[in-house]
């Protein structure tokens, strides 16, 4: 693909460094419309010129004038410019809309669209910015996007209130995204790691420090864990015992009621702190209980852990939180359980984390499950009869599945497919395999994308996951799906994994069988509890090569009680008991401030099961480069150490392509950040090297990650190199070279 676009980079260097000189070219035509309406149109409605509107109510907020488009009778209706010709692609573009609506009081959407057309006939959507906009004042929408492939047509256009509804455009600006100045790296100095910053913490100066979140009542009790609760541990290493007190909290009357302390002041900004405690809940409990660890950060609320209490028991609660803008007052408070249940908390502490000495630890651990000793053994001599010469080993690949999520329009772009192609060995298609994709109209089957990409994969060496069959969350199921009565979609269901299964055959390594299924139930509910075990039978014997997986999120990082690693086992043990062939075990991974032993704790109890773990979706977000860089290492470092995982694959890692913001490792027009300098580290320190002479026993010796490598040899005589594999294995390979 990348050699096949070639001439087409240079087509376009010369009209691409044009624009980069004129970057602050807006070009948008007659942009405040003081050559009246010339250059704009309506999209399926009439436009119309105005200088005010609403007797005299309504006035431009710049410039003379603004448009309107009326007779609205869908959404997507609006004002809208032809760029054909003026955008360029692999250029990112701001783009800046001063828009309101009218006639309508009721607050309602309001959107900026690029519609794109290819040579070969492809449409593209892409939706660059919305706000929620009202008939009272004038907002701004901005955005930015960018082209990967040649566009013969291409038309911007403002739209989204419902029909009826008036747009307002005032103004449009579309121009060269300026760069934004890089980063700085936090300075952290004299942190007390794993000192934690809770006054009172082990309650030995009684209810000092704490405060009852409204009107409850705080009293201090006995009988809590004297242990440091096991995340928290393996954080601190070697602690004091706790002191067996905890805070009894009766009198609660909401579920936000609890203990809380303020901690404004005692907290850094940009470092990521663990929260660690002892929770349990009263005997007046009906039916599990939540409990949660908040913040009030201002007027936010940020989840820091969170539990589910089925019993009168002790559970650990275990979570994160940073904070990267200076707040005004900072609170924490443990709340949850229904009114009337009473709640105990003990040994709540924060503290911020030692990323470093925890990664000392990974790497040793890395170097055991990662890595084999290799003996490579000499035969043959030099002219003397000896053998003696100097050995230099080097690995070429690593075996390891690093893979990327990449969408069809991705590989258009030839700096896209250059990066992805060095430095990823798996891919997971976006959107191109779902079935709101494959069949978005009942019969309507669109299989182009997916195969495409698959060839895309096939000429560069790359294996494939299938993501996914089905998807079990209810807004991910087009709407045709959801008006079938039962039988039909029994029959919808069945032909899906028919059509699906039949055409991949043995061309996907995994597939997600039934995403998510920890969060939704769409087909469970209407199908029965059977169905979701049907899938996993009917896909194995449709596709026996294929490892079928589970796929869910939160897992892995305590902030969800629908999604406990307890949850995950239980749902997985129950499907193998309905005979589903349950092959592998899929944690998405879009987690925020990652803590390693939180992380790995969650894995070692997936671990139990016995079943290849994949993370399968990961990404870290963060506005600081340099921040999302520690994150994303911390969380590779923990799955490369984990010996339960078998590969990683990130959701995404070229900016505007990725569907959280600010988690990307390649900016928009091809510039590696610190989060892609980090991850292209990581991948070389985990390649090995090794030289040496010779010894006496005609052996040369070396520990090695799995993969492939060059061995070259120089003996006085004569100069040799050959090519062998590290595979996974507990007892030492040897090698046998013969010169």
């Amino acid at each position: 693909m990348a050699d096949s676009q070639s001439s087409t980079a240079s087509t376009y260097e010369e009209a691409s460094t044009r624009c980069k000189a004129d970057g602050d070219q807006n070009i948008i035509l007659n942009p405040q419309f003081e050559d009246g309406l010339n250059n704009w149109s309506g999209r399926g409605c009439k436009i119309a010129l105005h200088d005010s509107m609403g007797d005299g109510k309504i006035r431009p907020l710049s410039g003379s004038f603004f448009a309107s488009a009326t007779d609205r009778t869908e959404n997507w209706n609006g004002i809208q410019q032809d760029l054909t010709g003026r955008v360029q692609r692999k250029l990112a573009y701001e783009v800046t809309a001063v828009v309101r609506i009218f006639g309508n009081p009721t607050p309602a959407d309001v959107r900026a669209t690029l519609w794109v057309q290819a040579a070969d006939g492809r449409e593209q959507y892409i939706g660059i910015a919305n706000s929620q906009a009202t008939d009272k004042d004038w907002v701004q929408l901005q955005g930015k996007f960018l082209l990967n492939g040649v566009a013969s047509k291409a038309v911007i256009y403002i739209e989204g209130p419902p029909a009826g509804t008036e747009v307002l455009l005032n103004s449009l600006v579309v121009k060269h995204a300026a760069k934004l100045p890089p980063s700085t790296p936090p300075d952290f100095e004299n942190v007390g790691y794993g000192v934690s910053i809770i006054q009172n913490s082990n309650l030995s100066d009684g209810l000092n420090g704490w405060f009852p979140l409204g009107p409850c009542t705080l009293a201090i009790a006995n009988g809590s864990p004297h242990v440091l609760p096991p995340m928290a541990k393996d954080s601190l290493g070697p602690h004091e015992p706790l002191s067996g007190s905890c805070i009894l909290v009766t009198n609660r009357t909401q579920t936000w009621m609890g203990p809380a302390q303020t901690i404004t002041d005692k907290l850094e900004l940009h470092l990521t702190y663990q929260i660690s405690a002892w929770v349990r809940v009263g005997s007046q409990r009906n039916g599990p209980q939540d409990i949660n660890v908040a913040l009030g950060v201002d007027t936010q609320w940020v989840n820091g852990g969170q539990v589910e209490a089925n019993d009168d028991r002790w559970y650990e609660i275990g979570g994160s939180f940073r904070i990267e803008k200076k707040p005004s007052r900072v609170m924490v408070y443990v709340q949850g359980p229904s009114p009337g249940v009473d709640l105990m908390v003990a040994g709540l502490q924060i503290f911020p984390v030692d990323r470093k000495k925890r990664f000392k630890h990974l790497k040793n651990q890395t170097d055991k499950v990662r890595k084999r000793d290799v003996v490579l053994k000499f035969s043959g001599s030099d002219a003397d009869g000896s053998l003696k010469g100097s050995v230099k080993v080097k690995q070429t690949k690593n075996s390891f599945p690093f893979g990327s999520c990449i969408s069809r329009l991705n590989i258009d772009n030839e700096d896209y497919v250059k990066f992805f192609v060095k430095n990823f060995n798996w891919a997971v298609f976006g959107n191109e395999l779902k079935w709101y994709w494959t069949e978005p109209q009942e019969g309507n089957l669109n299989y182009t994308d997916a195969d495409e990409l698959l060839d895309f994969c096939k000429k560069n060496g790359v294996e494939a996951r299938g993501h996914c069959i089905f998807w079990e969350v209810d807004g991910a199921v087009q709407s045709w799906v959801k008006s079938l009565n039962k039988n039909d979609l029994s029959t919808a269901v069945q032909n899906r994994l028919n059509g699906l299964l039949a055409r991949y055959k043995g061309k996907f390594r995994h597939y997600d069988v039934n995403n998510e299924m920890l969060h939704g139930s769409f087909y469970q509910d209407r199908l029965g509890k059977d169905i979701r075990a049907y899938m996993f039978k009917t896909a194995n014997q449709l596709d026996p090569s294929a490892t079928l997986f589970v796929n869910d999120y939160h897992v892995e990082d305590g902030t969800d009680t629908r999604a406990s690693p307890e949850m995950y086992i239980e749902q997985i043990l129950g499907l193998q008991d309905q005979g589903a062939p349950v092959g592998g075990i899929g944690v998405q991974g879009h987690i925020d401030n990652p803590v390693g032993p939180i992380v790995s704790s969650g894995l070692d109890k997936l671990g139990t099961l016995g079943l290849p773990i994949w993370f399968t979706e990961l990404d870290v977000s963060s506005d600081n480069e340099y921040i999302r860089a520690d994150d994303l290492e911390v969380m590779l470092r923990e799955a490369y150490a984990h010996p339960a995982v078998e590969g990683i694959m990130l959701w995404g890692f070229w900016e505007l392509f990725m569907s959280r913001d600010n988690a990307h490792l390649v900016n928009a027009e091809g510039d590696v950040n610190e989060a892609g300098k980090r991850y292209l580290a990581l991948k070389q320190e985990w390649l090995s090297h090794a030289h040496g002479p010779i010894d006496n026993q005609k052996e040369f010796k070396f520990r090695g990650f799995h993969g492939t490598y060059t061995v070259e040899i120089t003996t006085r005589t004569k100069k040799f190199s050959q090519n062998f594999t590290v595979d996974q294995g507990d007892s030492p390979l040897v090698v046998n070279i013969n010169l």
